[in-house]
């Protein structure tokens, strides 16, 4: 079995309880105004980020689905949805990416164990400046093995619209190492943010400001070849596994954001009345909430019952149907919030700011309406089993 810290040197962990009540703790202490890096410091402090991989009682690439959802509602909860982010793509691909590929020693061993320590954060700089970001096969930075006969490598290029960038001790960086757009040209290293030759600039965006998106410049960087992440030629391969959970986890980010701004909707329909009566008591009000409330307990319900399917079997279909749900659920969800909520949804980190945030969800990971393709392609297995 592979697992998440080498077998020869791990003990494994006894199951832990009262999850979410340990991420809890955890934050108890961090102020709204804390940095994405200070919030991951504090998970990982409390070793609720290495035990968000342990499960019953084993050290597995892929994390507990049940965690994972508790990890991003209590982290959602504290409403900076950019500090979300970084919590979701670190914990949901940036680690298991990294545990997949570490050996027992070496730098990315040692980056792996500071980041689940919480003493550093890695940034997943996959989306190239050369190509869409739904057509990674066309990126154009470039990794070059055994560099002038040495045992390093040398990488060049640059990455757009990173989240975690402008905060992160390492960047994770696919590159092609060959010609051609067939998967196995691609390869994975593990780029220091402080190596000779990096240079990173903050993003310029209004949204999501706290997730220290930027964009990443590759100057002759050159490493050892230790810093290859996996064998050369499997960095798509890795990337589609991981990726898969990646989404599972915006699909669970969607449900926590989603139900946080219905119960404030909520609590001003309550509050503002009209001749004496509450806009709660407005039956087309009633009604117009309750449909919100009936789309984000479909996607929970599909989240629980496909969450194993993604983490375990890498199943693609199930990531795609999953992220089709949370972009289709999440931007029609808020803006009812928005328009019920009337002129307070402008309110400075109001809903209209929440949902604009919040269309991240419908682009990072694969755009809506291009996932919806593959969950086309696998339009008969899925109606084989509705049908069964």
């Amino acid at each position: 079995m592979t697992e998440l810290t080498h077998a020869a040197a791990a003990a494994v962990r006894p199951a832990v309880p009262g999850y979410r009540a340990r991420v809890d703790a955890a934050l108890a202490d961090t102020a709204p105004n804390d940095s994405a890096s200070q919030v991951w410091s504090a998970l990982g402090a409390a070793e609720v980020l290495r035990d968000l991989y342990h499960r019953g009682g084993v050290a597995g690439i892929g994390p507990d689905p049940d965690r994972l959802a508790d990890l991003l509602g209590v982290v959602d909860a504290r409403a900076d949805n950019g500090v979300t982010l970084t919590v979701l793509v670190q914990a949901a691909s940036a680690v298991p990416l990294l545990a997949a590929c570490a050996p027992a020693d070496g730098p990315v061993r040692h980056a792996l164990d500071q980041v689940l320590s919480g003493a550093a954060m890695a940034a997943l700089a996959a989306t190239d400046r050369t190509a869409a970001g739904s057509d990674l096969s066309g990126l154009g930075t470039e990794v070059a093995l055994h560099v002038d006969g040495t045992s390093e490598l040398l990488v060049d290029g640059g990455k757009r619209w990173i989240a975690t960038a402008c905060e992160a001790d390492y960047l994770l960086v696919l590159a092609r190492h060959r010609p051609g757009r067939h998967f196995t040209s691609f390869t994975w290293v593990l780029v220091p943010a402080s190596a000779p030759g990096v240079g990173i600039r903050s993003a310029d965006t209004d949204l999501l400001t706290s997730s220290g998106t930027g964009h990443i410049e590759l100057t002759g960087v050159r490493l050892p070849m230790d810093h290859l992440v996996g064998r050369p030629g499997r960095g798509m391969v890795e990337f589609a596994r991981h990726m898969g959970t990646e989404r599972f986890a915006g699909a669970l980010w969607a449900v926590a954001l989603t139900s946080r701004v219905l119960a404030d909707t909520r609590q001003a329909l309550v509050t503002r009345e009209i001749d004496g009566l509450s806009l709660w008591d407005n039956a087309a009000v009633r009604q117009r909430f309750a449909a919100c409330l009936v789309r984000v307990r479909q996607l929970r319900a599909l989240c629980e019952v496909l969450g194993g399917r993604v983490v375990d079997h890498h199943d693609l279909a199930a990531a795609a149907m999953l992220k089709s749900a949370a972009g289709l659920t999440v931007d029609p969800v808020l803006a009812e919030c928005a328009q019920l909520q009337g002129a307070e949804g402008f309110a400075r980190g109001g809903a209209q700011r929440i949902r604009s945030e919040a269309g991240v969800l419908g682009i990072g990971g694969g755009v809506t309406e291009l996932v919806l393709g593959t969950v086309a392609d696998s339009a008969d297995a899925l109606l084989a089993e509705l049908r069964s």
